[in-house]
């Protein structure tokens, strides 16, 4: 195999070819590689390294999860407790066929709630270029919206992508450990790791400036009381921690809650299933049949993607300061998943 740092050189090289900047990462046979590309889009015209600061969007979505597994594996939570039982008393909570909303339901994508918050899908049809659109997004305003929601479909029967589902599960888990859903992810997550930059707020020097798909430089996003959804930003070098933890979570409850993420399953097609916060993707016979775990994400300025196969022990993740998807990484991914 070709030397594992030339890599995830060239994949970042090609991706940077269409964004202003991209950091690529790779984990394998005990080693990693992390490589930048491009630019920040700082004033120095600097290219992004290990500890360039992005937005990662949706990928915040597998910190929420693991936050609930978390809590789960130590009894402070169950995977079908209502949602009700999280939120302000006198909140209202929509149920179908009086099958109530769980934990489990948010995590997976099957609560049967829209993918936006009420009345914000209008906005952004009307605003399409608006920045930053979350920021409006309060618990007053999501509950309020919530009460008049009505359900697609019956909760845990069917997959429906859903920002409005995984922001109410940050934000539920937050009132039940007590505190804010930067509390909760750093209690339970970034700070027992060591992911100092995994967080809701960033250094400026060393956040990367984020641009739209025609590269034109955009506003940060910021995501009120639905940070749950994709509020956090991180870095290459916190991430890759982050696969090596996933590939090698050692034992006891963070290894349990790992395990917890991954066997819970909900098919969305013959070779596709949603987990507690990752998606997976059972490979070809012909490129061994494992099963690849990954998530992506994008803002109105940045795009990310995580994978990793732990039968393989392999993992890659890309972050870029463009709105264009990364997701090809996994090309890297599938390379790294041949040669294991």
């Amino acid at each position: 195999m070709t030397d594992l740092g030339d890599l995830v050189q060239h994949t970042a090289d090609r991706l940077a070819e269409q964004r202003a900047g991209v950091v690529v990462a790779a984990v394998a046979g005990g080693a990693t590689e992390i490589r930048g590309a491009g630019r920040t889009g700082g004033p120095d015209g600097a290219a992004p390294g290990p500890d360039t600061v992005f937005e990662i969007g949706s990928v915040t979505k597998v910190f929420t999860a693991l936050a609930l597994a978390r809590l789960t594996v130590a009894g402070a939570t169950a995977l079908d407790e209502p949602l009700a039982d999280l939120l302000p008393a006198g909140a209202r909570v929509p149920a179908r066929d009086g099958v109530p909303i769980t934990l489990r339901d948010l995590a997976t994508h099957t609560s049967g709630l829209p993918r936006l918050p009420k009345g914000m899908l209008l906005g952004a049809l009307l605003r399409p270029h608006a920045p930053d659109p979350y920021a409006g997004c309060t618990a007053d305003r999501l509950l309020d919206g919530l009460a008049r929601t009505r359900l697609g479909a019956v909760p845990g029967r069917r997959f429906r992508y859903s920002n409005l589902g995984a922001g109410l599960l940050g934000l539920a888990l937050a009132r039940r450990a007590g505190g804010t859903y930067g509390d909760l992810v750093g209690g339970l997550i970034t700070g027992p790791l060591g992911l100092t930059d995994t967080r809701l707020d960033s250094d400026p020097a060393r956040t990367a400036q984020g641009h739209s798909a025609r590269l034109r430089p955009v506003p940060h996003w910021h995501l009120a009381d639905l940070a749950g959804a994709g509020g956090l930003r991180s870095t290459g070098a916190d991430l890759a921690r982050f696969l090596q933890e996933q590939l090698d979570p050692g034992r006891g409850e963070s290894a349990e809650a790992i395990a917890l993420t991954r066997t819970v399953e909900h098919p969305v097609a013959p070779v596709a299933a949603v987990h507690l916060g990752w998606m997976s993707l059972r490979l070809h016979p012909r490129q061994g049949g494992h099963r690849r775990y990954w998530h992506n994400g994008g803002t109105g300025g940045f795009t990310s993607y995580l994978g990793f196969d732990p039968e393989r022990g392999v993992g890659v993740l890309a972050l870029a300061n463009t709105a264009r998807p990364v997701d090809s990484a996994a090309e890297l991914l599938t390379e790294l998943q041949g040669a294991a």
